[in-house]
């Protein structure tokens, strides 16, 4: 690839045109999370396969994603991210055209790693690339575009999943994400900046294969746990071994002068709390999508199409706060608007302990209304608070460990949630309960809810502890 940069007039006038390149990617990740979460069912029956190897599909993505997105973001900051950045969407374009020719699981499972391996590359590399391209002032603006982005994907993603499977077949929905990521690298190769090495340092391999190793069997061990439980021995040991590889690896970047991961970064106590809240949000959100569901099917028997339309109520209030909240964080500051955002999401979760089943809809449309403006509202200034706490030599690496605790956040929701639901309604029947059962989901719904709440409680008391440290530093 062209080894060039461009001078700091042009990467600010090319500004927003760099931005559609570095949002596109994750719009697209967004969509098509959304539309194989709708059309794996259909998958399952083409391919004949069982529900366990079809959920292959989709954790075989997750998990290439959370082991390998540290790496990529170390490597953007030795070799330019904006290369980098251009090599994941080539990575990514092609994970997808070898999904959509996929003729058997085994084909399918090794094209989602490769699409796993591009969308962690622009995963790592776009946070750390927007905080060089934007100044300050701009830079809420610029991740609440991001945010809306995402939001869009997920809103667009159910509905365009219907239409493919009315019309196509499941094979298309892969398809979609070739001609935008050729359209995003094109633009990309013309205004990126970051496109030369930064440094002759090497990419501490051992450590890297480490990481990985522990990572890996870490997110394994959660997702296996959603429906074998956290008592389960295999559960167990796989946490076990995940941690000691985790401790030796903590152990080898110490010893190193040029780590794949410098730990000192996790001195700086503002990048620690606001990474903190930022897993607290993931799992929350997480929780609520997996829980919300099931309430509304099981309690009121709602059809899947009146539950898809409820559950876009979040995305869509999400798509229109962001970029307002990111205005506002560039205006009176990212922390303000950061601890608003966590006061609503506390008002949200107090709203949700009171779903049972006699909530009337209007009810259930308002909390999650309110949980989605929480959502816009926190998402964008958060994430400028994490990229403005280190040395533009480490934004990279920042941004590639925030997007590890939005995955690792989401993963541990959704597995630490499924254990509360059924050990509560296990709790409640007296016997252990394997499957929902309508009679004790609500009482087990609201001891997640009273978890959640504590949490966000939490995220509350740790920023404003953030905002202290800092008006301390001033």
């Amino acid at each position: 690839m062209k080894n060039f940069d461009f001078d700091e007039e042009t990467i600010y006038k090319n500004r927003w045109i760099i931005q559609f390149v570095l949002i596109v990617v994750p719009f697209m990740g967004s969509l098509d999370a959304s539309i194989v979460n709708v059309v794996l069912p259909s998958i399952k029956k083409d391919l004949g396969i069982n529900l366990s190897l079809s959920s292959l599909i989709v954790s075989s993505y997750i998990i290439t994603v959370a082991t390998t997105i540290i790496i990529f973001g170390k490597l953007g900051d030795l070799k330019g991210k904006g290369r980098v950045f251009l090599y994941g969407i080539i990575v990514f374009i092609f994970g997808s055209f070898l999904c959509s020719i996929s003729p058997n699981i085994t084909i399918l499972i090794i094209s989602r790693v490769i699409q796993g391996i591009g969308a962690s590359i622009v995963m790592a590399n776009n946070q750390g690339l927007t905080a060089i391209v934007f100044p300050p002032n701009e830079r809420g603006r610029a991740l609440g575009l991001s945010g809306s982005a995402v939001a869009l994907g997920s809103i667009l993603g159910p509905a365009l999943g219907g239409f493919i499977m009315t019309y196509l077949s499941w094979h298309f929905i892969f398809l979609i994400n070739i001609p935008i990521g050729l359209i995003s690298f094109i633009v990309g190769y013309k205004t990126l900046p970051a496109r030369n090495s930064t440094s002759d340092v090497k990419l501490d391999k051992y450590g890297a294969f480490v990481f990985f190793i522990s990572i890996f069997i870490l997110f394994s061990s959660l997702l296996v746990s959603q429906d074998m439980g956290f008592s389960n021995l295999y559960v167990i040991l796989g946490f076990f071994i995940g941690f000691v590889f985790l401790f030796f690896f903590i152990r080898l970047e110490k010893k190193l002068k040029e780590p794949m991961l410098n730990l000192n970064l996790f001195k700086v106590k503002s990048l620690s709390f606001n990474l903190v809240c930022a897993f607290i949000y993931y799992f929350i959100s997480s929780s609520i999508n997996l829980i919300i569901p099931f309430y509304l099917s099981d309690t009121f028997n709602y059809s899947q199409s009146q539950i898809s339309t409820i559950i876009l109520v979040n995305p869509l209030i999400m798509f229109f706060i962001a970029p307002v909240s990111g205005y506002l964080s560039d205006k009176i500051g990212p922390k303000k608007v950061t601890l608003a955002g966590l006061f609503i999401i506390i008002c949200s979760m107090i709203l949700m302990i009171r779903l049972d089943e006699n909530s009337l809809k209007v009810y259930i449309l308002a909390s999650l209304c309110v949980f989605g403006f929480a959502s816009g509202t926190f998402n964008s200034p958060n994430t400028t608070l994490v990229m403005s706490t280190v040395k533009s030599e480490y934004l990279g690496i920042t941004g590639s460990i925030n997007s590890l605790i939005r995955n690792l956040g989401m993963a541990s929701g959704t597995s630490i949630s499924t254990s509360i639901l059924y050990h509560q309604m296990s709790s409640l029947a007296g016997h252990k309960v394997e499957d929902i059962v309508s009679s004790y989901f609500v009482y087990g719904m609201k001891s997640v809810f009273v978890v959640l709440l504590t949490l966000s409680i939490t995220a509350f008391i740790l920023s404003n502890i953030d905002k202290k440290l800092d008006f301390d530093k001033n």
